[in-house]
Formats: C-alpha cells, structure tokens, sequence
C-alpha cells in the first residue's frame, strides 16, 4: 500500500464517522423520495442486496460509482427491468465509457411506473366524495458520474443526480371550515418537487484472496418540502467487504470461483441493515447467487443466476433474480448487459 493511498483511505474513514452516527435517529420513517432506494441490477439484488463493493458493471453507478473505475468493457451499457409488488415496476438504464487512463464516465436513468389511481374531491353527497379522473404519479432520476482508479488497489466516484418526483394535483381547502360552510374556498395545486443530488464512495483492493472493501454515502441534498412539512432524502452511509475463501486452501482456478459478501447499511431514518449474500462461479460463464437481508418486515431471502458469454469480442450478460415479499408476493429482477 503506497502513502497515497493510505491517505486517502484514512480521510474517507475519518469523514464517514460523524455522518455514520447522525444516520442512526434524525427521523424516523419520514424521508421522501423513497423511489431512490429501489434496487437495481439482478446480479446485485441475487446476492441479496450486496452492492457497494462487487459490482463491476455500469450498474455500479447505483450502488457504489467508485467501483466504475474496474468496469473492464471500454464502453458498457446495463438495461434493468423490475416487476415489483402491487404493479409498481420500475425501469433503469446505466452505461459508462473510459476515457483512456483518465478515468470512468458514467450514465443512469431510474423511472418508475406506479400506474393508475383515481381522483376525489371531498362532497357534500352521500359518499363524501366525487371522482374527478385518474392521474399517473412519475418520478424520474437522471445522473451522471466519474471515477478513477488512483493505484492497482483503490478508486473513487462521484455520481450527480436530477430527481424529480410528481405526485399529481389536489384540491387544497384555503377557507372555510366545512363543505357545508358558505365561506368554502378550494385550490387546485400541483405536488411536483425536484433535487440535484449525488452520491460518493471509494473501492480498496487488499490484492489478497479477493478481500476487497467499499464505502458509500448516497442520497446527499437539501431538504425539500411539501406544503409545512420538510423532508430529506432517503441518505444512507454503506460499507461492504468480500473474501474468496477457496484461495486460502487452494491455487486460484480458473473453472470454479466462490465470492462471498457483506454489506452494512445505515438508513437516515432507521436502524442498520446487514446483508450478506454469495455466488459461485463456473468457468466464468454461470454463476448461480443467494443472499440474505436482515432488518426489514417482509424481506428476507433472495436467489438469482446469471450468464455471460463474449460473442464476436461483444461480452453479453444475463442476470435474474428473485425476491419473496412476504403477504405481498414478490419482486422479479432482468438485467441484460453488453461490453465493447
């Protein structure tokens, strides 16, 4: 490890201490823009969530954009399709290119499909209400990101984000006490609020049986507000490690490879979450994964697989997994992914 290197490493330990300790409380519950916590890639979400320090994808621009630097592909591009519970599916694109030894440039698109709902305005009829139409809440993030790799061992990442989220229009009550109070004024107003915000983290390399270390910070912006109420984004502090343990036993093999992973995650506004999930690889072309996350009400257990095979010098990649959802069912998970 040269001097540099342990420079910045310790610096980013010493700047993710206090912020570790304010994610613990703050709020409880009451963050906005949820639509950013929803996970992306189906290589990720097989290994039950684990993220931040073995994505070596363009998805990485989601869950760690440090690790954009080992991306091998000169130019990658990731397309992810999730079918979530209650028919809120969600689409997400991400792409990077190198930009010789200077470093990574990435790309990513988050766009969610919540689908239908019906519109009331409170009435002084039998039922209370009217129906006034159905209306389709979106919201969207766009960013980009950077990273470099400074050594053989470590890199680290910037990734900016556009969010916007769009939860439609309401009739707001600005006087009067009633529906039947003749001095009853109604608003029409409209419930859009958007954000930049961006993301930072750092990858280390230990060069020694696969253990390898990331952290990240997520979610870092200004508090928005809707009507008298300010919230803040769904901020997290991640740290993860792997290890390849058949390397303490045996030579590296080229036929058969196991990774396993740890990641442990502290939401603004609840308590840490510990997800730890592994894959086996044979001769580079199927891997077959299994996680587990602790900490949440209906999730738990995840399982997935994936193929990759290079195709006239294009390396090609499917990934699927699979999520149980408890009494809500459960979530399906497709990337396709393609290198040059």
């Amino acid at each position: 490890m040269n001097f540099r290197t342990t420079i910045c490493i310790g610096a980013m330990l010493m700047s993710l201490t206090p912020l570790v300790s304010e994610a613990q409380i703050v709020k409880k519950a009451q963050v906005g823009f949820r639509f950013l916590e929803n996970p992306v890639s189906a290589e990720v979400m097989g290994r039950g969530g684990v993220g931040v320090v073995n994505t070596m994808t363009s998805n990485s621009v989601f869950w760690n954009p440090a690790l954009l630097g080992w991306v091998k592909p000169d130019i990658d591009l990731s397309l992810n399709h999730v079918r979530g519970i209650a028919e809120i599916n969600y689409n997400a694109v991400a792409a990077s290119a190198r930009l010789g030894d200077f470093g990574v440039l990435g790309f990513s698109l988050l766009a969610m499909d919540y689908g239908d709902f019906y519109t009331t305005v409170r009435a002084a009829n039998e039922q209370g209400y009217m129906e006034t139409g159905t209306f389709s809440p979106t919201a969207l993030a766009i960013g980009t990101a950077f990273s470099q790799r400074v050594s053989e061992r470590f890199s680290y990442g910037v990734h900016v984000k556009y969010v916007r989220q769009n939860l439609g229009d309401a009739w707001v009550s600005t006087a009067g006490d009633s529906l039947n109070d003749p001095r009853l004024a109604l608003e029409k107003r409209k419930y859009v609020r958007d954000v930049v915000a961006f993301d930072v983290g750092a990858y280390y390399d230990f060069l020694y049986n696969g253990i390898t270390f990331g952290a990240t910070l997520q979610n870092i912006s200004r508090e928005l507000q809707f009507e008298n109420e300010e919230f803040p984004l769904p901020f997290a502090v991640s740290f993860g490690l792997t290890i390849e343990p058949l390397q303490f036993f045996f030579d590296r093999d080229t036929l058969h490879n196991v990774v396993l992973a740890i990641e442990s995650k502290h939401p603004r506004d609840f308590g840490e979450k510990v997800k730890v999930g592994g894959e086996y690889n044979f001769a580079n072309t199927f891997i077959a994964r299994v996680g587990y996350a602790s900490n949440y009400t209906e999730r738990g257990w995840t399982f997935g697989f994936g193929v990759q095979q290079e195709i006239g010098g294009f390396p090609l990649r499917v990934d699927y997994a699979y999520e149980p959802f408890g009494v809500l069912g459960g979530r399906h998970f497709i990337s396709l992914g393609i290198g040059y």
